[in-house]
Order: structure tokens, then C-alpha cells, then sequence
């Protein structure tokens, strides 16, 4: 049996990158997961993957900064599924600005997507956690919500709000046998870490005491662990694995 046999799994963000090696990585451990991506076309395609597997797989196309959009998205996710035990907030984007060029409009936009997203999807699934009094809620943040990043104020400021909703909500759920958890990725071989001049990832790659950027299959194991019943002892922890970029 895997570790994660029986249980019902949510990514969002999941049709690349880390997201689909995570929801790869929960249908190897036995679990059924819902993928949910704003293009529905990847999520499709992952989705297919999770049910290659064995495992029960669904897609669903949302935008997750958008309050009808995911709350929908969710509720039809825990028809197919028949409950969330686990839900991954990962969907996120990024860009590289200098801040006196930064708009409204850019700085609005990473909040919504990646802060303003966590609290519209936990809102929707915790409530069926604490009347069954299991769950695991984890986030992605980022190593940059510990030390920042030149052009990256935005999304440090957004990633940092991760943590901070982790650790708070941790406290209020505790009680109910609900975990609380984000992880903080340093640069990791993805689309998104694609982002920025190429000047920007030399000096990135130059910064890092591994001297690589990271590959999802060594971020996914972490999430498999603190989604499982291996993992009930971690609530409100940020788990880094960035290369050494951060050491906290």
C-alpha cells in the first residue's frame, strides 16, 4: 500500500511544473487526485497520466484568483472525488519588475494569484476537513519569502503572506487533526524558473551553494511526507529545499 492509499487529493495549479510532478507523485502513493489549472487542456493531459497510473484522475480548468471560478471548480472536484483530504495550493505565477516600474494592476495580479488563491481554496475544502477531523493543507511559497529578490517585491511580498496564513491557520485547526504547511522551493527546473534575463539566472545559479537549480522530483517527495500520516507531527513549518539559497 502506498502512503497515501484511499486519500482524496486537490493540486491546483497542477498541469506543469512542480504542480504535476506532485500530483504524479500523490497517484503513485494510491491516492485519487482532482487537478485544477487555469488551461484545462494541461490539466486534461495530467489527468490522464494520474488514471495511466491507476489511479483515479480529474481535471478541471479554473482561475483560482477568481472567486466563482474555484469555488466552483472545488465543489465539483469533491463530487467526483467524494471528499478533500488533502489540498495543495500551488498555483502560482511570476514576473520580473523593477519596483518603481511595478503598476497597480501587476501588483494586484501576484497577490491575487498567488496569496489571494490560498484563502479562496482552503475556505472551500476546510470546513469538510474539520467535520471529519482529518486534513492536509499545504502551500507553495518560496525561499524568496525569507530574503527577498531584485524585481521580485511583488511575489516576495505575496509568497511571504503564505507563510504567514500557514502558520496562523495552524493554530486554529490543530485541534481538529489538520496539518498546516508550505513549502519554499528555490529555483527549481520549471517553465517559471525561466522567467527573467538571462543575467538574473546566472547570478541566481552563481548564488546557490549546490551550484544547480533543482529538479520537481526533488521537491515532491517532501509534499508526499507531510500530506501522509507519516507526516501529522509537522503543522505550520516551511520545508526549503532551494540548494542552500536559504538555510533557515
Amino acid at each position: 500500500m502506498g502512503r497515501l492509499e484511499g486519500k482524496k487529493c486537490v493540486v491546483t495549479g497542477g498541469g506543469r511544473g512542480i504542480g504535476r510532478g506532485i500530483a504524479l507523485a500523490f497517484a503513485r502513493e494510491g491516492a485519487d487526485v482532482a487537478v485544477i489549472d487555469r488551461l484545462s487542456d494541461n490539466a486534461e493531459r495530467v489527468a490522464a497520466e494520474l488514471r495511466e497510473l491507476g489511479a483515479k484522475g480529474f481535471a478541471f480548468g479554473a482561475d483560482v484568483s477568481d472567486e466563482t471560478s474555484i469555488t466552483k471548480a472545488l465543489a465539483e472536484a469533491e463530487q467526483k472525488l467524494g471528499r478533500v483530504d488533502v489540498l495543495m495550493n500551488n498555483a502560482g505565477i511570476n514576473t520580473h519588475v523593477d519596483f518603481v516600474d511595478m503598476t497597480v494592476a501587476t501588483w494586484d495580479e501576484m497577490i491575487a494569484v498567488n496569496l489571494r488563491s490560498v484563502f479562496l481554496c482552503t475556505r472551500v475544502v476546510l470546513p469538510g476537513m474539520i467535520e471529519r477531523r482529518w486534513g492536509r493543507i499545504i502551500s507553495t511559497s518560496s525561499q524568496l519569502a525569507h530574503k527577498g529578490g531584485r524585481q521580485l517585491v511583488h511575489y516576495a511580498a505575496a509568497k511571504a503572506g503564505v507563510l504567514g496564513f500557514t502558520r496562523s491557520l495552524a493554530y486554529e485547526v490543530a485541534p481538529y487533526n489538520i496539518t498546516v504547511n508550505a513549502i519554499c522551493p528555490g529555483p527549481i527546473n520549471t517553465d517559471m524558473s525561466r522567467v527573467g534575463s538571462a543575467e538574473w539566472k546566472a547570478q541566481k545559479l552563481s548564488e546557490l551553494p549546490l551550484g544547480r537549480y533543482g529538479e520537481v522530483e526533488e521537491v515532491a517527495p517532501t509534499v508526499v511526507l507531510i500530506a501522509s500520516d507519516e507526516g501529522s507531527y509537522y503543522t505550520g513549518a516551511s520545508f526549503n529545499m532551494n540548494g542552500g539559497d536559504v538555510m533557515v
